[in-house]
């Protein structure tokens, strides 16, 4: 059976102390290693924090009715900032926004519009050729025929050209244009650019947004003043009804910034013949917020254009390039008012692709072709008025001048007159009605009403939760081990293994007294040795 051998080592108080300086430092350095002394309890740090009603709560004390009085009034006052503090938050997550309106200062010079026309005729009679009513026939709705003006069901052309057709057919602006002027100064046709759009090739007034022309007045006479001749005679007849069939006499205005390319089917306005047409504009500077307060586009930082064949994006460009997008999925071609360099569509094929694919497209933010409004952008609002013209005497004058009668230019001539109100500007910008400073203060005011306390409070109480979990954590971490030999009041306690591992003599065969003589101290030398120390052994 196992032998186990107990020692009991007692020392002087002399030899005692210093032993248990040893400890003592041992045990500093172990505490230092480990950190530094135990955490506060809750008492104690209720009874120092700042925020109201906690010391008097949870501070040191005797438990009783005053103290859970103060404890409901502090859950109560709790509750109610964090319902403040929920609604707050709800209502910063809305993203509200206002319009402010800011009318700008007069300005000496304001620059002008650029202005498209466009005649709501798109082909003229005279200048369509057979093979040009054959190619059209979907179009104009007239019937091909041969040159005897017999229908014929084998006739072969060659292939058209929608550009040249275009253009070649299309209304030329130097024969409607009879009288043209600007700020007071004479102008032509030069002075107008060839666009194409759903209506065919249209014109467009001071169109280069690196050479505008600039108004340096409001009113009538300090813009633009043309009259036109619509040529009603060169309309087409109708044969039969297509989706571009049209029934209006007149022309097709928009008025939109240089950097915008003319939608005119969707954001112009008629003119019509007889009536001498007044459009009063103001120029309107509107700024919308990104998200998440709004859904507009802000500007590419790189200055690269966004959208090509247009040097900057608008929600007419995106319209334009989803239009085209959806015709070249449909029809592998474009159609000509389109940009880009893809194959122009034949006019067999031209109504179908416009009618059926651009019908399809949807403008809302779930259809497919979203376009955001930009965060910046500039607009013209128009009041429009209009008095009849010819009267009698300028209807003998108009038709001795240009050689028609009076009833063709009752029915043919228009004036158009473009101006600004005034040179001011009108700014509207979308701001966050609600921000982040707003809901800081909100919040601060109400957690200073209700508990007491700020942002140092609540680092306070997180400096507190830090403390006791690390406290904890170190705690599992650093648990001690038991270790083999317990010394307590300088008596130790050995047993055979250890004492076999200090003997010198690893096996049995050591002579007797040999191992026992370097173990333990000799019993039988004098009491009190050098020193004045005293030494007693039981074994």
């Amino acid at each position: 059976m196992p032998i186990e051998i107990v020692c009991k080592i007692k020392f002087a108080e002399e030899d005692a102390k210093p032993k248990e300086k040893e400890a003592g430092d041992e045990q500093s350095l172990l505490g230092a290693a480990r950190g530094a002394a135990a955490p506060r309890d809750l008492a104690t740090f209720a009874s120092t924090s700042t925020l109201h009603g906690l010391g008097r709560a949870c501070g040191p004390g005797p438990h009783g009715l005053r103290r859970t009085l103060w404890a409901l009034a502090l859950l109560t006052s709790l509750a109610a900032f964090l319902y403040q503090a929920a609604g707050l938050a709800r209502g910063y997550l809305t993203r509200p926004h206002l319009v402010a309106m800011d009318p700008a200062a007069p300005a000496p010079v304001a620059g002008f519009p650029a202005v498209t026309l466009c005649n709501i005729n798109r082909f003229r009679h005279s200048a369509l050729s057979d093979a040009d009513i054959f190619h059209l026939a979907n179009l104009t709705g007239l019937p091909p025929k041969d040159r005897d003006g017999h229908r014929a069901a084998g006739l072969r052309y060659p292939e058209p050209d929608m550009v040249d057709i275009l253009n070649r057919t299309g209304h030329q602006l130097a024969d409607m244009l009879k009288s043209c002027n600007f700020s007071g100064h004479h102008c032509s046709a030069s002075n107008f650019s060839v666009v194409y759009t759903r209506y065919g090739k249209c014109y467009t007034f001071n169109a280069d947004p690196q050479s505008s022309l600039p108004s340096r007045a409001g009113g009538m006479g300090s813009g633009l003043e043309i009259m036109l001749d619509i040529q009603q005679e060169e309309y087409l007849p109708i044969w039969r009804e297509t989706n571009e069939t049209s029934f209006e006499a007149g022309i097709r205005v928009q008025i939109h910034s240089q950097e915008e390319p003319p939608y005119i089917h969707q954001l112009g306005f008629g003119v019509s013949p007889g009536f001498q047409t007044f459009v009063s504009c103001q120029e309107q500077r509107l700024t919308y917020l990104p998200q998440p307060w709004g859904n507009c586009r802000a500007e590419s930082e790189l200055r690269e254009p966004e959208l090509q064949g247009y040097s900057a994006y608008s929600v007419s460009a995106c319209r334009l390039r989803c239009e085209k997008e959806a015709v070249l999925q449909r029809c592998h071609c474009r159609m000509v008012h389109m940009p880009g360099n893809e194959t122009i569509c034949p006019p067999n094929i031209y109504i179908e692709c416009a009618d059926h694919t651009l019908d399809s497209l949807g403008g809302g933010s779930e259809g497919p072709c979203f376009c955001p409004t930009p965060c910046n952008l500039t607009r013209y609002g128009k009041e429009i008025s209009m008095v009849r013209i010819p009267n009698r005497g300028s209807a003998r004058y108009l038709a001795r001048k240009y050689n028609r009668n009076e009833t063709y230019i009752r029915e043919n001539f228009l004036v158009l007159d473009v101006f600004f109100e005034a040179l001011t500007s009108e700014a509207m910008e979308q701001r966050a009605a609600y921000g982040l400073s707003a809901l800081l203060g909100d919040l601060g005011g109400q957690m200073g009403l209700f508990i007491g306390a700020s942002i140092l409070t609540l680092l306070e109480i997180l400096d507190y939760i830090y403390e006791v979990s690390w406290d904890r954590l170190k705690r599992v971490w650093r648990r001690p081990k038991t270790p083999l030999r317990t010394s307590t009041g300088g008596i130790s306690t050995l047993g055979l293994q250890e004492l076999k591992e200090q003997s010198p003599c690893p096996s049995r065969g050591c002579a007797e007294g040999g191992g026992a003589s370097s173990l333990l101290p000799n019993h039988h030398h004098p009491h009190g040795p050098p020193g004045g120390l005293f030494e007693d052994f039981a074994c």
